[in-house]
């Protein structure tokens, strides 16, 4: 019998087919993802808005959850855009909101804000006002931290895709400034040109980890800060020097050295390579200088109006001085400054203090003073604050206030309290504490400062009016809207 010849074996692998589910969307959480049920599973749909009916195809199935994305809308809500203006926005999965009209979206962040407030009866009373639309829905982040990796020779400046450590390379990213997606593209450039090394977590080698960049959209100038692995002055003198060369509006360039295995971006040390210290930006009222680290919202023209009803709603009468807890560079400092007898900041990282001193001085403002510290260790001293303390800001992270800080405000009965939140969850238990203790709640002002996105910024005003009898839980109400 003749021996058959053997086919050759395939080069590619081919994958199964990922699972389709045909389902109707519920609602969406607070990721703006949809949420389906099937048989008896959560199923979360990435690209998928309240009421449709859509093919998704599953991504990852878990014992009470199932993670899937959109493959085909059979019926789509009319909230749903006729094409999306990024065509990285399936990959990428970074703006869960993007196939939605902008209306729609404000009205999502405006109901999750409600929802958040409604779970707790002490909160029932509180006023929401409209969220505070965008003037600027696309290219309005002054600031990105990409991440820079290689595959398959060549070399990729972006985001992670969603849920994952796969870089989805970004070209040109509808949200970022202008000037971000330039130096981003020369950077990818560069990394071809001279086969710089990128950082492989799995192997736990390569030089170049993140890419971050600053723009003062008010000056057109941009701060530049690669993160590597270790203090390497040869290849990242050359990359700075190759930038700037390209994009001459680079005028700060600084290395800042993470050589932990973990996820964090920062190490601990930076060095400048190139150019000025700092980047002068102007937000609102004051002029800020910025350094490679520091925080600073990524929507300057929302921002100013943040500050500036910040300053409206803190009112400060003749004398009156402000505190102002976790003041980053002091932006919202320096707003009060021109009403305030004096305005106390205090902030953990110390750099960032530094900057507050150095923008109050910028600025012309004498009656600014910063301290460096943990917030709820310093209040619990005697602050170093004249004059009669008439209003409190604070802006902490996404977590909230610890209630140790909560009580010790409280305990100083300002006369007004505004809380500056990016989180409607912790925001909500924050200001229900803060009933508790004295305080009445007069307003929640929503800002949109990230169009595209779930996520939504909220102000709120509360006026110090001491205990009263403490409310009796029951069935949850509806938060009033304006």
């Amino acid at each position: 019998m003749t021996a058959q010849p053997r086919r050759p074996k395939s080069k590619h692998v081919h994958k199964p087919r990922a699972e389709e589910l045909t389902l109707t969307i519920e609602k969406v959480d607070e990721d703006g993802l949809g949420v389906a049920t099937h048989e008896g599973k959560r199923v979360v749909v990435f690209d998928a808005l309240p009421g449709e009916q859509v093919v998704a195809r599953v991504a990852h199935t878990g014992r009470h959850r199932i993670i899937a994305s959109t493959h085909r809308v059979l019926q789509p809500s009319r909230e749903r855009v006729a094409k999306t203006s990024c065509p990285h926005y399936r990959s990428c999965q970074g703006c869960a909101l993007l196939s939605w009209k902008y209306p729609a979206q404000l009205e999502c962040k405006s109901q999750r804000v409600a929802d958040a407030l409604a779970t707790y009866p002490e909160l029932y009373d509180v006023e929401l006002g409209d969220v505070w639309a965008a003037p600027e829905t696309l290219g309005y982040r002054a600031s990105a931290k990409l991440v820079v990796a290689r595959k398959r020779g060549k070399g990729q400046v972006g985001m992670y895709r969603r849920g994952s450590h796969d870089v989805v390379d970004i070209a040109d990213c509808p949200l970022h400034h202008p000037l971000i997606n330039r130096v981003a593209a020369v950077v990818r450039e560069e990394l071809d040109r001279r086969n710089v090394s990128a950082y492989d977590s799995n192997h736990r080698r390569g030089l170049l980890r993140y890419l971050l960049v600053r723009v003062s959209p008010s000056h057109d100038k941009a701060m530049v800060t690669f993160v590597t692995s270790e203090r390497n002055y040869r290849e990242v003198t050359h990359l700075a020097k190759w930038l700037q060369r390209k994009v001459p509006e680079v005028i700060s360039v600084h290395q800042n050295v993470n050589s932990s295995t973990g996820n964090v971006i920062y190490g601990r040390e930076t060095f400048r390579v190139l150019g000025t210290p700092d980047l002068i930006d102007q937000v609102g009222d004051v002029r800020l200088r910025l350094g490679p680290t520091s925080f600073l919202q990524v929507h300057h023209v929302q921002a100013a109006r943040i500050y500036r009803l910040v300053r409206d709603w803190c009112d400060l009468q003749s004398g009156e001085s402000a505190l102002d807890l976790y003041c980053g560079v002091g932006g919202i400092s320096l707003h009060l400054a021109s009403q305030a007898h004096q305005v106390l900041g205090i902030e953990s990282v110390a750099e960032a203090v530094r900057h507050a001193q150095a923008n109050a001085s910028m600025n012309g403002f004498k009656n600014c003073k910063f301290v460096s510290g943990d917030a709820e260790e310093i209040l619990a001293d005697d602050l170093p604050l004249t004059g009669k303390l008439g209003a409190v800001v604070v802006n902490p992270p996404r977590s909230g206030c610890a209630p140790q800080v909560l009580a010790a405000i409280a305990a100083m009965q300002p006369r007004t309290l505004v809380y500056v939140s990016c989180h409607p969850d912790s925001l909500a238990r924050d200001l229900a504490l803060l009933v508790a203790q004295g305080f009445r709640v007069e307003k929640v002002q929503p800002v949109d400062m990230f169009p595209q996105t779930p996520h939504v910024e909220n102000v709120a005003r509360l006026k110090f009016v001491g205990v009263s009898q403490p409310v009796q839980r029951s069935e949850a109400k509806p938060t009033k809207r304006k």
